[in-house]
């Protein structure tokens, strides 16, 4: 069936090989079959369901992942809709740095992960960790679930979480904010369906509008806004037309103004020798971490690294508060 709907997509004019990759998609995630599974003979019940989204994918050019509701990321399903950016495999690497730091902040850092944070070995302790415009709470959730050592915080029962009984006792705590509700309702679900109520909390925020006066973390990380408004029309149509405008694009013509006042407001919120790590956009072909960098140097972070995606360009950018 695979072969027979990338034949329906390219016939209808979808690149073909985005269209063997949506087919794969479309067909894998409603029949809920691997695709080991379907080349060896498996059977497909739910056809008629399949065609239909297809269909439904050509009539409203919508991405495939907004047509089936949802998308995959570090191999876990997300709910998505077009309140929500769909997940990236570049932001994969922004999940993997934000895990290595908080490792070698607890003391807990395996081999080779010191010199990926640019070699901050920072003191033990309970760590908090923000993200920033959290969207689909893909970042939080994968952050939180790829530190299963840590114990989680229960304001009720106390502390508690698998992993316990060979954690050193310390805490973890995410919190994942966004400007949207309607992102928020999304990032709930994703945090309940995967189970990580009780170490992820979404709050609504405008940055940091929402964080209280003495309230500080370890970490920082954010996928913001960093497409300039000028650039717009210069979209592929699916982006364009179909991801929220507020998690793509910033009024400045660099498009770094969301990167400037996160790390005005993380001078006030970052427990000291904490760092801040962003994912980067690239403004007219040209990466935004020059500029980044700059910025963060004049409010007082010290660069700790850039990390370039598969494709060679600069990706994810760390800095440290002194």
């Amino acid at each position: 069936m695979i072969k027979q709907v990338e034949k329906f997509f390219k016939e209808h004019g979808i690149e073909a090989g985005e269209a063997r990759a949506e087919a794969e998609f479309l067909v894998c995630g409603i029949s809920g079959l691997s695709i080991e599974k379907i080349m060896t003979g498996s059977k497909i019940q739910n056809t008629d369901e399949i065609w239909a989204l297809a269909q439904k994918r050509i009539e409203t050019g919508a991405p495939i992942q907004h047509i089936t509701g949802f998308a995959y990321f570090m191999g876990d399903k997300f709910f998505v809709n077009p309140d929500v950016l769909i997940p990236r495999p570049e932001t994969e690497i922004l999940v993997q740095k934000a895990v290595c730091a908080a490792r070698l902040m607890s003391g807990n850092s395996i081999e080779g992960e010191d010199i990926l944070t640019g070699g901050n070995s920072l003191a033990g302790g309970d760590l908090r960790i923000l993200d920033i415009g959290t969207g689909s709470g893909c970042i939080a959730i994968e952050i939180a679930k790829n530190l299963p050592e840590f114990n989680c915080i229960d304001n009720t029962y106390g502390i508690s979480g698998e992993g316990a009984e060979t954690s050193s006792g310390q805490t973890l705590e995410i919190i994942g904010v966004d400007i949207s509700t309607a992102a928020l309702r999304i990032a709930i679900k994703n945090m309940e369906n995967l189970e990580q109520q009780r170490r992820v909390v979404f709050r609504k925020s405008d940055i940091f509008s929402s964080i209280y006066e003495n309230e500080k973390f370890d970490i920082i990380v954010s996928n913001p806004p960093y497409i300039p408004i000028s650039a717009k029309d210069t979209l592929d149509d699916v982006v364009k037309n179909f991801d929220p405008a507020l998690a793509l694009f910033a009024e400045d013509k660099a498009g770094v103004e969301f990167y400037r006042r996160i790390l005005e407001g993380a001078k006030k919120h970052l427990k000291q020798n904490g760092c801040v790590l962003f994912e980067l956009g690239c403004t007219n072909g040209v990466s935004q971490s020059g500029i980044v960098a700059e910025i963060a140097e004049k409010q007082g972070f010290k660069l700790d690294f850039i990390e370039k995606d598969l494709s060679g360009t600069d990706r994810v950018i760390g800095f440290s508060l002194p």
